[in-house]
């Protein structure tokens, strides 16, 4: 059987009302006691919780600045960013991706780094408001070296159906092959070489001024088959 619920009994007779009527009273003198003490010890303390929010405040304040700050000299550090041939050539293959999206940020695309494994030939990607989307596939090279049709092709085949671009371009710090050229320009796939790099990086030249980009609609995809 399951064990008896226990319930308060109603006091009965005079003595055990007077005596709960006493212990009700005694416990909402407590209440009101404790009630006063910490309204006391608020106004003793006030002075000090006062003095903690606007601490707090002032560093809320002094932290939004900064990153405000931050911001402001990272913007004014890529508008003015200028990167030489020489300090491309100098660079790994991370480090020339890298430079390539504050390349493209500087132009007005906010970009990011996507190279890696897996990239489906795309090593940045940016987006601008009213040029739509660009891939950009980086190929750092030694000195000398060229970039082949091959990597055209790549790019050409992902854009679209893999990063739904707008654009699409192979960056280098080397040159192109002939083939790689013609077949980028039947299929309009641009390429930057070592000349385009300089007048880019170097001269401050827009990407889309560079490469012919007028403003286009988001609708504008480059989907169209290789």
């Amino acid at each position: 059987m399951g064990r008896k619920r226990s319930r308060l009994r109603r006091p009965r007779g005079a003595p055990e009302v007077l005596s709960a009527a006493v212990v009700a009273l005694a416990v909402l003198v407590l209440a009101i006691r404790m009630a006063a003490a910490a309204v006391k010890a608020l106004q003793d303390a006030w002075p000090l919780l006062l003095a903690l929010v606007l601490l707090a405040g002032a560093i809320g304040v002094w932290r939004v600045a900064r990153t405000v700050r931050g911001r402001r000299r990272d913007a004014e550090r890529l508008a003015r960013l200028r990167i030489t041939l020489a300090e491309f050539d100098a660079m790994d293959d991370r480090q020339f991706e890298h430079a390539l999206r504050d390349l493209l940020v500087r132009d007005g695309w906010p970009a990011r780094r996507v190279g890696g494994g897996g990239d489906q030939a795309a090593d940045v990607i940016g987006d601008h408001t009213h040029r739509g989307r660009i891939v950009v596939q980086a190929k750092h090279t030694r000195v000398g070296g060229k970039v082949g049709s091959s990597v055209m092709y790549a790019v050409k085949g992902t854009a679209g159906p893999a990063h739904r671009a707008d654009h699409a371009v192979v960056v280098t710090n080397g040159t192109f092959t002939r083939n790689a050229m013609a077949w980028g320009d039947r299929h309009s796939v641009f390429w930057v070489d070592r000349d385009k790099l300089r007048r880019w990086a170097e001269n401050g030249t827009a990407l889309h001024e560079l490469l012919g980009l007028s403003a286009r609609s988001r609708r504008s995809r480059f989907n169209r088959a290789a």
